[in-house]
């Protein structure tokens, strides 16, 4: 049988001699901190995930929907994006940013018998038993990054300026396998140094945060995947299923406008269960946002989508209003405005603008091409 490990370190070396190299040369990059093999590890990862994407999570969507869709033109910009983020944006981000980063706080000169990096409050030096015990170590570790995920992602949707920035995320009117990695630049920036830095304090190596990222990205992948499909009574107690993280994703009710803040967890279920967040039972809902200002953004491709949420954020950020924890919609100046302030004949109303606004963008999906048909079948 192949050594699996062996055929992943010849890949990684073949890559960054052969293309990873060369490139940074080209840009005049590569004498920044950082190892290039490292960028070639992080593009192999990032090429497993995009395949696990396309041939396994792409097709259950097809045999096991939980929306009909006339089509999938909405999903093309999150397919777009997703190539480009993990093919392109994070390895560069790695290379120029996470690395560096890590190297500043002695994340490459420790010990190579010790598992951590160096940081007094890492595990393996708070608990060394765990070095004998690598396994448990990661799972540890994942357990820790899992956590301050759910707690990340609870503020997201708390404070205006960042809910600004990661409600490009939950704007989407068709979630699916490729919704995930839909998010802004500066959003993925603020959560990636917030996880980095906590991957630091517990001694997590460079190598060892790329996978705990491919864990939790492949696990939101399919989380995100619009499928019927869940994981039965107990251990959806435990991990997030399609079913459940949908919950999260599902348009406020205006007869239950509370219902939707729900099901936060990444990968591990049980912290919602534990902090009375998590929501079962309820059937099939659209998916989307009901502000009509963050509605819009499935008119963007990707250059606007950014623009639009930046513009969002912009102007969060520099009020007051931004800062003041709270769910939140927008006005056409981006000034964040408080939903308990909103009467119930509010939210109905944004809801029919929400559902004006869908048929509206349906009547036009109806008239494209047949070419932009059938690459939109294909995403």
């Amino acid at each position: 049988m192949p050594d699996l490990s062996e055929f992943w370190s010849h890949g990684i070396a073949w890559l960054s001699s052969h293309a990873v190299t060369p490139f940074l040369t080209l840009l005049h990059i590569n004498g920044l901190a950082g190892n290039p093999d490292e960028i070639a590890a992080a593009l192999m990862i990032a090429a497993l995930q995009v395949a696990i994407i396309g041939l396994i999570f792409r097709p259950l969507e097809t045999w096991f929907p939980a929306e009909q869709w006339t089509d999938r033109k909405l999903t093309l910009v999150d397919r777009n994006y997703t190539v480009l983020m993990l093919l392109g944006i994070f390895p560069l981000f790695t290379y120029l940013v996470l690395t560096p980063f890590s190297h500043l706080f002695g994340g490459s000169d420790s010990d190579a018998s010790d598992s951590s990096t160096g940081s007094p409050l890492a595990i393996s030096h708070l608990i060394p038993w765990f070095d004998h015990h690598p396994l448990l170590l990661f799972l540890f570790y994942y357990a820790i990054y899992d956590f301050v995920y759910y707690w990340m992602h609870r503020t997201q949707h708390a404070i205006p300026w960042w809910w600004a920035l990661h409600s490009m995320h939950h704007s989407q009117r068709q979630m699916s396998c490729w919704t995930n990695d839909r998010g802004n630049l500066i959003d993925g920036f603020i959560q990636s140094m917030v996880l980095a830095v906590v991957g630091l304090l517990i001694g997590v190596q460079p190598d060892e945060f790329a996978w705990l990222m491919l864990l939790g990205e492949l696990a939101q992948n399919f989380s995100h995947t619009n499928v019927r499909l869940g994981f039965g009574r107990l251990f959806e107690k435990i991990f997030v299923d399609p079913k459940f993280h949908r919950l999260h994703h599902m348009l406020v009710d205006p007869d239950r406008p509370n219902l939707h803040n729900c099901n936060y967890g990444q990968v591990f279920s049980i912290w919602d269960v534990l902090f009375r967040t998590a929501l079962y039972g309820e059937p099939v809902r659209q998916t989307g946002v009901g502000d009509p200002i963050i509605d819009a953004d499935n008119n963007y491709t990707l250059l606007g989508l950014h623009w639009v949420s930046t513009k969002r954020f912009l102007g969060s950020v520099r009020r007051k209003a931004g800062w003041k924890p709270g769910e939140v919609s927008f006005a056409e100046d981006y000034t964040p405005i408080p939903l308990k302030t909103l009467s119930p004949a509010d939210l109905h109303d944004l809801h029919a603008a929400h559902v004006k606004s869908a048929a509206a963008a349906d009547t036009t999906t109806a008239t494209t091409s047949t070419s932009s048909q059938t690459e939109a079948e294909a995403a």
